[in-house]
């Protein structure tokens, strides 16, 4: 299992593109493997025979673990080597609970985790009855369940990495509205993006406050070099972070471009390992879903994160006048243990100079 990001603990194994006897030609995709984000198809470290599958799809390994074994069509492995290596990642893997089908249809429709029954069956197995007995015996009167979606993948690491975030980070936050007069004539001229707006802004605001642009490791801040902003995106599988790396250094039309190239790529499942790492600063923004204002959770191992709501029509007062202008609304969470109050505040207030100040590409 290919380690695919700085946090990456364990990967999901998606689809054998091969079978056991296959022959497989080096660089060519073996398995789709779904982790931080995104999918990626592992290729053959070498051309041979795919002798052994060690990992069923749809289960958890932990990086570094051994999935499969290609060998030479003249190599010959002895029956102790092939169980030595199933053995070993077998181990890692959560143990078969043997039950009827019939029980399974009843835990599944009731919600109940069949870890927690114990089954009368030879060696164990859990029948109907069973289900049944363990409803009647801890008082459960749970609806029934519609659907089960196992806990896998992108959602599943989502949710490892934020909890993590959300138990070691101590989260803070600042919010601004910034006036989307500049921005919004030049979304209608250009045809520009609010979101890419929105990452040229961040970008120059991080190259003027490093601090926010870094990391925190063991007793040390580590200030990243280079400014990858990413942009979280909704796909059927989950929320996804492809990164814009160097976005300090581009133009805005090539942010824009990019954005748009990403997008496409999170929502098909093509994203590449490069294009969901790096990242040092992450914006999501749910302004296009009509909220007002949320506040996200820091994607670690990220400084902060910026959440966008959506711009809004609102009288202001402009020089002793009433205008109505159209503002939006930004929420910087930072992680309390690198960042103050004071420079997050003027960080905020530097992107929101920045967004007022858009006027060209």
């Amino acid at each position: 299992m290919p380690k695919l990001s700085l946090t990456m603990a364990t990967g999901t194994i998606g689809k054998w593109y091969k079978k056991e006897g296959d022959t497989v030609q080096k660089d060519e995709p073996v398995v789709e493997i779904m982790s931080e984000k995104a999918t990626y198809d592992l290729e053959a470290p070498a051309s041979g025979i795919l002798r052994k599958i060690l990992v069923e799809e749809g289960l958890d390994v932990p990086v570094n673990d051994v999935l499969a074994i290609i060998a030479a069509p003249d190599e010959t492995l002895s029956e102790a080597d092939l169980q030595s290596e199933v053995g070993e990642t077998a181990e890692k893997l959560e143990p078969n609970i043997i039950a009827s089908p019939a029980a399974k249809r009843l835990a599944k429709e009731h919600g109940i985790d069949l870890s927690n029954v114990k089954g009368s069956g030879p060696e164990g197995r859990i029948n109907e009855e069973d289900v049944q007995q363990h409803i009647r015996t801890s008082g459960q009167a749970t609806p029934k369940v519609k659907e089960t979606i196992k806990l896998t993948g992108y959602r599943k690491t989502s949710a490892e990495r934020l909890s993590l975030s959300f138990r070691t980070a101590p989260h803070s936050t600042v919010l601004m509205e910034a006036d989307m007069s500049s921005a919004e004539q030049l979304h209608r001229e250009s045809g520009m993006s609010y979101t890419a707006i929105l990452v040229k802004a961040v970008s120059e605001a991080l190259a003027e406050h490093p601090m926010v642009n870094s990391t925190l490791e063991g007793d040390t801040i580590k200030i990243f070099e280079e400014i990858n902003v990413g942009v979280a995106v909704a796909t059927d599988s989950g929320l996804i972070v492809p990164v814009i790396h160097h976005a300090d250094k581009q133009q805005l039309v090539e942010i824009d471009q990019r954005i748009a190239e990403l997008s496409s790529k999170a929502r098909n499942g093509k994203l590449s390992k490069e294009e969901i790492s790096g990242g040092t600063f992450t914006i999501t923004n749910l302004g296009m879903y009509g909220v007002d204002l949320f506040i996200p959770i820091i994607n670690p191992p990220e400084a902060a994160i910026l959440g966008v709501g959506k711009i809004a029509e609102k009288p202001v007062a402009v020089n002793a006048k009433v205008e109505i202008r159209p503002l939006m609304a930004l929420s910087l969470v930072y992680d309390h243990r690198i960042i103050d109050g004071v420079p997050a505040s003027e960080f905020l207030r530097k992107i929101k100079e920045k967004l007022e100040e858009r006027r060209s590409c």
